[in-house]
């Protein structure tokens, strides 16, 4: 691939997302009424869901090809390329701005959160995955690429908490909620004590976060 759009286009042409921990955790963060900016809304699965929660959602993404399936679900989307162009909509022009999986595959993530910021009157959820967990430091102790950082990918900024926590201070974002996933968490016997360990050491034991803040 030559470029983002192509990579973008590839994938929505070739396959379906599922749905996943990160779009569970942001249906149940969203209140029922609002009008909500899904920023990388790619083949529309959000958008749908957001529409059965009875919110009024649009959504923006980098892939005519993700767009073509939204319009064809009767979703409403527009293709904007979210690395080069501002969001083409007014200050505050919705309640909440989304973003799940996005800034991982930015060069200038912050840009796009300070544009989130900015059209969104109050919250901005986001959600991304972690870069250094343990199962990703354990494959690069035996000479393995990490599956997140796997060309197929297409990741190009490498978040962990750390990170994450420190961008959203820099832009006057505070944390109201956040979720972590993790391994094992599906085996009955560690179920509790691994969820325990990924709300206690994200860092380390989280696969992802998604959070949901509030502008300062």
């Amino acid at each position: 691939m030559n470029n983002a759009k192509e990579f973008e286009n590839k994938r929505w042409r070739e396959s379906d997302q599922p749905l996943v921990f990160r779009h569970a955790k942001a249906i149940e963060m969203v209140e029922k009424g609002q009008k909500v900016l899904d920023v990388g809304c790619g083949d529309g699965l959000f958008l749908n869901a957001l529409a059965q929660k009875e919110v009024l959602a649009s959504g923006v993404d980098i892939s005519e090809e993700g767009v073509k399936k939204c319009g064809e679900k009767g979703l409403d989307a527009s293709v904007v390329d979210i690395s080069i162009e501002n969001l083409p909509f007014q200050d505050g022009a919705f309640d909440t701005v989304i973003m799940l999986d996005v800034l991982e595959h930015l060069y200038a993530p912050e840009a796009l959160l300070q544009e989130a910021a900015r059209v969104s009157k109050k919250y901005i959820i986001i959600s991304v995955p972690n870069f250094n967990s343990l199962p990703a430091r354990l494959q690069v102790l035996f000479g393995n690429a990490p599956e997140n950082n796997r060309p197929n990918k297409g990741h190009v900024y490498w978040f962990n908490y750390k990170i994450l926590k420190k961008m959203l201070k820099n832009n006057n974002m505070k944390q109201i909620t956040l979720k972590t996933n993790t391994f094992w968490e599906q085996k009955i016997v560690l179920d509790k004590f691994m969820k325990l360990l990924a709300q206690t050491w994200p860092s380390m034991f989280a696969l992802s976060f998604v959070f949901k803040l509030e502008k300062c």
